[in-house]
């Protein structure tokens, strides 16, 4: 998927979408994904498998993700160069909210 119809699609992007494309920096298999964004947020976000998968599956068929290495039944995956772009591209919105919300607090 070239980089504008990325944007198109994913920006404004889901939180729990964020949080995989930001785990997927490094390579991880699905469980792993779910168990570091767990972490990550304190236990606020907490994915099941299917929400996962099928995100998962999303950013694969987009480009945004590739499976990296398939062993014993566990595939692993790790960000795209696009999907790195369009990620970047969220952070840069999100402080922008941030910034914005500073008043409130």
């Amino acid at each position: 998927m070239e980089i504008e119809n990325a944007r198109k699609r994913y920006i404004p992007m889901s939180e729990t979408m964020f949080f995989i494309l930001f785990s997927l920096r490094e390579e991880r298999h699905g469980y792993a994904v779910m168990q570091y964004v767990q972490n990550l947020t304190n236990g606020r976000i907490v994915m099941g498998a299917g929400t996962i998968y099928q995100s998962i599956s999303k950013l694969l068929r987009d480009g945004l993700i590739s499976a990296t290495e398939e062993k014993d039944r566990q595939k692993k995956y790790r960000i795209t160069k696009t999907g790195l772009a369009i990620l970047k591209e969220e952070a840069v919105r999100i402080r922008e909210m941030a910034e914005v919300a500073e008043v409130l607090l």
